[in-house]
């Protein structure tokens, strides 16, 4: 089992910067899958980007394509979430999800792909 907690989030102007990390507790950090997914005011939880165990493949959500990495750093436990050129629509609440599950792409765009998430961070993005 692991425990995800996220931070990093906080106000910021349209088109400014954050980073957002996942520490992760537990010493088989490299065998997760790990996610980030946002939820904002009034709307479903939605995909946002995920990493696989080594790094070496990502995948995002369209919306956010060009403008936000994932990383990862294995000795450190730890997933990022660089986001620029923020919107005013990237508002929201930012989950970092965990699975060693092996599943398809698709499938990891999908919150049931997960089996451990954290509390959140909330990135407010004004105009």
């Amino acid at each position: 089992q692991v425990q995800l907690v996220e931070s990093g989030g906080g106000l910021v102007q349209a088109g400014g910067s954050l980073r957002l990390s996942c520490a992760a507790s537990g010493r088989t950090f490299s065998s997760y899958t790990m996610g980030w997914f946002r939820q904002a005011p009034g709307k479903e939880r939605e995909f946002v980007a995920r990493i696989s165990r080594n790094g070496p493949i990502t995948d995002y959500a369209e919306s956010v394509r060009g403008r936000f990495t994932i990383s990862r750093d294995n000795a450190k436990n730890t997933v990022f979430l660089q986001m620029v050129s923020l919107k005013p629509e990237d508002t929201a609440d930012y989950y970092c999800a965990a699975t060693t599950s092996f599943r398809s792409a698709l499938a990891y765009t999908t919150e049931s792909a997960y089996d451990y998430w954290g509390q959140g961070t909330r990135v407010t993005v004004s105009s």
